[in-house]
């Protein structure tokens, strides 16, 4: 069985390219282009499913800032990885703060998402009992 795993980022080719990485893997790649669109995708599938979120910051209509902080409260049981272009210190340590799993800066390696993903998803299983 896949573990599906959201990815919400307003660039294609970086939800393309970590379809690509996550190849081969138990994870199955969601795709948002937009925290909206991210939100809207988590109301229509089955929550118990979504293992991790991999969140942009810099997007349009909901940020990433705001969308992290919809998830954490809506969702506190999903594991968040934020991925993204324009790195801010203080930025990354507030979300830590928030409980974000990971803070990655794109481009990111396949073997360093890949342990991202699998350390997130370890955290959800213990969190959430499954």
């Amino acid at each position: 069985m896949k573990h599906k795993i959201l990815v919400i980022d307003d660039e294609k080719d970086i939800r393309k390219t970590i379809c690509r990485q996550l190849e081969g893997t138990i994870y199955e790649v969601l795709e948002a282009e937009d925290g909206e669109k991210g939100i809207q995708v988590l109301a229509d599938e089955n929550i118990l499913e979504i293992k991790v979120i991999i969140c942009d910051v810099r997007m349009p209509k909901v940020n990433g800032v705001e969308a992290v902080a919809f998830f954490r409260e809506n969702y506190a049981t999903i594991p968040i990885i934020v991925l993204t272009g324009y790195p801010d210190v203080q930025l990354a340590v507030d979300f830590m703060k928030e409980g974000v799993v990971d803070y990655l800066v794109k481009p990111v390696e396949k073997e360093h998402l890949v342990a991202a993903v699998r350390k997130a998803a370890r955290q959800h299983a213990v969190f959430s009992g499954s």
